[in-house]
């Protein structure tokens, strides 16, 4: 198939951007893009493209934008109930960290998980990838960690491996098991540590080569911050990790700067996520290595929170940045990395070009799959995305509606309609 006749094609070409480097779209006007056997074969002018393929059939994208579609490089996609309650009392004054304390936040949605059928959980978290694959987003990180407990995070991990068989977005797992300390262990955070370490993630490894042998190992992830991990227990969940062969991602800097970038940089992590409250040093430290940083402006928006990731600092520093939803139950319920994008620009003043490449090539490069999604180059996957607007500006400027008109997964066309998917 021949898509051509895009008023702007955005082929974000030449791998992920560093620093100031951000926001090279790599733009060409009256663009088009050859699809063969699911990946893409030629990106040029449409007169160029229309000439070298004659009788190929075609998609007129007269009007529209042609874009990557969207990757989400962190989410919590699976988990049971919601927490409206506590989004009230949040916006009564309660703190967020205090909730967790208190038996809230994470624990009660560890409450629902536990019990909650692998069926229920499904389900639910289907509806969540239905809105992200509508509104662009083509690939998705998804993490477990509402359960806390070894089997229920394996029947998290069971799921996610379902769901995207059945599913038309590639999903890149992450095992957070490090997610907070589990209740059972409230006095033991400790002991609960050592429980990661010596219990959960070796029977991962053993339980990932039964069940998923031709996939590449799961991230193991770890909540660095007061009242979830210390820096020395996330440095030995890391390391643990590290030593059994698995890649490495860690939230860190959300509410306190207790140094989990560094760490993540000295470990050779493939993201350090959140990095609110990030200080220079370790700024410095990311900008001198290939962890992403990867901001998620969806949580403090959700906590009503004014302090964001010092994204221009990161970029001076000459780091890897990156953007993703955060979706997950007690902070960010967001789907949308169209409203990202806009949350991004108004919030850390990133350009719309900026945010866009954070949200593609970046984004994909903080899950290491730059090599497979994120930008349109020859030999990569066809994940594509029409906008229905004729700039690429209109990302950023306009918030709160969904400006993709169809969605191409692996050279396949989906077309909205009325709020839902169809083949085109």
């Amino acid at each position: 198939m021949l898509i051509h006749s895009a008023t702007q094609l955005l082929t974000l070409a030449g791998g992920p951007q560093r620093g100031r480097d951000l926001g090279r779209l790599g733009i060409i006007e009256d663009g088009a893009v050859l699809i063969r056997d699911e990946k893409i074969a030629a990106v040029g002018t449409s007169a160029e493209l229309r000439a070298a393929y004659p009788h190929e059939p075609r998609l007129d994208a007269d009007g529209c934008v042609v874009m990557p579609g969207f990757v989400d490089p962190h989410t919590h996609l699976i988990w049971a109930g919601d927490r409206a309650a506590e989004f009230e009392m949040k916006m009564a004054g309660a703190h967020y960290l205090d909730i967790l304390a208190s038996g809230g936040g994470i624990l009660s949605t560890v409450r629902a998980t536990r019990t909650a059928s692998i069926e229920t959980l499904i389900a639910q978290a289907r509806s969540r990838l239905f809105r992200m694959f509508s509104h662009g987003t083509t690939t998705v990180e998804a993490k477990t960690g509402y359960g806390l407990q070894t089997a229920t995070e394996l029947r998290l991990l069971k799921a996610l491996l379902l769901l995207e068989e059945e599913s038309r977005l590639d999903i890149a797992i992450t095992f957070l098991g490090a997610h907070a300390i589990a209740p059972e262990y409230k006095d033991n955070p400790q002991g609960y540590t050592d429980l990661v370490c010596e219990t959960m993630l070796p029977i991962l490894r053993q339980w990932w080569e039964t069940h998923a042998p031709e996939r590449r190992l799961p991230f193991v992830d770890v909540f660095c911050e007061n009242k979830a991990f210390t820096l020395p227990q996330s440095r030995q969940i890391l390391q643990t990790a590290q030593q059994l062969g698995f890649p490495l991602k860690i939230h860190a800097d959300e509410f306190d700067n207790l140094g989990g970038a560094s760490l993540a940089v000295e470990l050779g992590a493939a993201s350090a996520d959140h990095l609110v409250k990030t200080s220079d040093a370790d700024i410095a430290a990311l900008g001198a290595s290939d962890t992403v940083a990867v901001s998620l402006p969806c949580t403090p928006f959700g906590l009503a929170e004014c302090h964001y990731t010092p994204a221009q600092k990161l970029l001076d520093a000459n780091a890897l940045f990156a953007l993703a939803t955060d979706c997950n139950p007690g902070t960010a319920w967001n789907e949308s990395m169209q409203f990202v994008i806009a949350l991004a620009c108004r919030s850390m003043k990133l350009t719309p070009a900026q945010a866009i490449a954070a949200a593609t090539i970046n984004s994909a490069h903080a899950i290491r799959m730059a090599d497979k999604v994120g930008s349109l180059e020859p030999g990569k996957q066809a994940d594509i995305l029409l906008l229905s607007v004729p700039d690429y500006r209109h990302l950023g400027y306009r918030f709160g509606t969904n400006l993709v008109k169809q969605v191409i997964k692996k050279g396949r066309v989906y077309s909205v309609d009325v709020g839902y998917y169809r083949t085109a």
